[in-house]
C-alpha cells in the first residue's frame, strides 16, 4: 500500500464505470464532497446507483442524468426542506428509488462494512417502509419467535467523503461537530476517496484535531484529493458555513433555468467553478 495516496479528479473518475453503486458521505447539505460530485456530473458516467443521506449531491447527479437509482434515508437541503432537483426527477419518473428510514439506512451501510449480508432490526415493522420496499424480507430470531426486518447490506463499489484535513497517506480529520457516518461509508466500499480542505503533514493533524476527530485512517482510504472549499455550497464547519445565497440560486435553477446554471457552474473544471462562486 503506497504511502502517498494523493490523486486528482481525473484519476478518480477514470477508476469508475457505468452502473456502479457509489456512496456519498456528508448529511443533507453539510460537508458533502461536492467537488467530486461535480467531477462525476461532468463525466460520461451513467446508470449510477447513488447511496446517500442525500443533499445537493443527489440533486446534481439526478439533474445531469447520471442516476439510475437513489438509495436514501432523506434528500434535503436542510434550510430548504425538499431537494428540488431530486423532487423533479422523482416526479418525472426518470429515476428509481429505495427509501429507508435513517436507522435502516445506517444498518445497511454497517452490514456492508462488517461484510455480513444483512442486519436485523425492528425498525420498519408495521410501517409503509415494508410496502414501498416489497423486496425487504423478515427473519425469525434464532433466540425466540420474534420477526425482524433483515436490512440488506449496502455494498458500495466506491465511496466519497469530504474532510477538513488529511495527510498524503489517507489519515483524515473532521473539525466540525459531527462525522456523519463518513467512516462507515468508506468501510462499506471497495474504492475509497477523500477530498479535503487541506493536505497537511501527519504530525499537524493533531495540532488542529482532537483524537476523537481522527476517525478516518489510512487503511480506509485509497485516494486523497486536495480540494479547498471543495464542499461548497454545503457547509464545512468550522472552515466555512453553507452558502445560503448560492444554495437558493441552485434550488431555483429547475426546468428552463437549469441549462444556464449547468453551463456556468457544472460544465467547468473545479478551478473555474471556484472562481465563479468566489470572484
Amino acid at each position: 500500500m503506497t504511502a502517498d495516496k494523493r490523486t486528482t479528479y481525473d484519476e478518480v473518475i477514470a477508476s469508475l464505470s457505468d452502473g456502479m453503486t457509489i456512496g456519498i458521505g456528508g448529511w443533507g447539505s453539510r460537508r458533502k464532497p461536492m467537488s467530486l460530485v461535480r467531477a462525476i456530473a461532468r463525466s460520461s458516467l451513467k446508470d449510477l446507483i447513488v447511496v446517500s443521506y442525500g443533499g445537493p449531491d443527489v440533486g446534481i447527479l439526478c439533474a445531469t442524468g447520471k442516476v439510475k437509482r437513489v438509495v436514501f434515508g432523506f434528500v434535503t437541503l436542510d434550510s430548504i426542506p425538499i431537494e428540488p432537483h431530486f423532487r423533479a426527477a422523482r416526479q418525472a419518473g426518470s429515476i428509481e428509488v429505495t427509501e429507508y428510514d435513517e436507522g435502516m439506512f445506517y444498518l445497511g451501510l454497517l452490514a456492508a462494512a462488517w461484510r455480513v449480508p444483512f442486519l436485523p432490526t425492528r425498525a420498519g415493522l408495521g410501517s409503509d417502509i415494508m410496502r414501498v420496499n416489497p423486496g425487504l424480507k423478515t427473519v425469525q430470531s434464532p433466540y425466540g419467535d420474534e420477526q425482524l426486518v433483515a436490512v440488506p447490506a449496502l455494498n458500495l463499489d466506491a465511496a466519497f467523503v469530504h474532510m477538513n484535513r488529511a495527510d498524503q497517506r489517507g489519515n483524515a480529520a473532521f473539525l466540525g461537530p459531527d462525522l456523519y457516518f463518513d467512516d462507515v461509508f468508506l468501510m462499506a466500499a471497495k474504492q475509497r476517496f477523500v477530498s479535503t480542505e487541506a493536505i497537511v503533514e501527519t504530525d499537524d493533524l493533531l495540532k488542529e484535531a482532537r483524537v476523537q476527530q481522527l476517525r478516518i485512517n489510512r487503511s480506509m482510504v485509497d485516494g486523497v484529493v486536495g480540494s479547498p472549499r471543495g464542499a461548497h455550497f454545503t457547509s464545512c464547519e468550522p472552515d466555512y458555513g453553507r452558502d445560503e445565497a448560492f444554495q437558493k440560486r441552485y434550488a431555483a435553477a429547475v426546468g428552463d433555468a437549469w441549462p444556464a446554471f449547468l453551463a456556468r457552474y457544472i460544465d467547468v473544471d473545479e478551478s473555474a467553478y471556484q472562481a465563479a462562486v468566489h470572484p
